[in-house]
């Protein structure tokens, strides 16, 4: 796929949005990504992640790991292409932990992805659980970078869509009164 027909299928599922949007952080943005959008159709899952197992051809991976909400069907996804094992984390009492009898074993070979990466702070925690466990992170994946995300192994994303984040007291989409969104599905802290 290109990266053109990536973006198309993203736009048409209404997974990317052009706007005015308060983050979960409490930024502000002019794009909006929700996933969820495009996942919900096991074409679209299945096709976006054959792009991303092309990346790993060749590699023994004995298990994915996403963090939860926006890893979990991506995370199965490229599990089942890849012959793996599919597990999640999610925050307990604000731990990214493993939960659900899901554990990691000594010398586990770790995909780690998620949907959309800006900071990567979900998979860096993500990436600690297993490094914790004794299992070697082969690489970190996602379907789009939102930021300009860095890590310390193999990183391998389909698009890079950047979009831009305002202070709320700074932010230009208020000055000229666009109507803001909360989509997202943390809340804010």
């Amino acid at each position: 796929m290109t990266e053109s027909e990536i973006v198309e299928i993203l736009k048409k599922t209404g997974a990317v949005l052009d706007g005015h949007f308060l983050l979960s952080s409490g930024l502000h943005s002019d794009r909006y990504f929700q996933m969820a959008l495009v996942l919900q159709y096991p074409e679209y899952a299945k096709r976006l992640a054959e792009e991303l197992t092309v990346r790993f051809a060749g590699e023994r991976i004995d298990a994915v790991i996403g963090p939860a909400i926006g890893g979990i069907i991506l995370s199965y996804q490229l599990a089942q292409l890849l012959n793996a094992r599919s597990i999640f984390a999610e925050r307990q009492d604000g731990i990214m932990s493993l939960r659900r009898g899901f554990s990691i074993n000594q010398g586990e070979r770790i995909l780690v992805c998620e949907d959309v990466i800006t900071t990567g702070g979900s998979v860096r925690e993500v990436s600690d659980i297993a490094r914790n466990a004794g299992a070697d992170i082969c690489g970190i994946c996602c379907l789009v970078l939102r930021g300009n995300a860095e890590f310390d192994c193999r990183f391998e994303f389909l698009i890079q869509m950047v979009a831009v984040n305002y202070k709320p007291q700074e932010c230009p989409l208020c000055a000229r009164n666009i109507p803001i969104i909360k989509p997202g599905s943390r809340g804010l802290k």
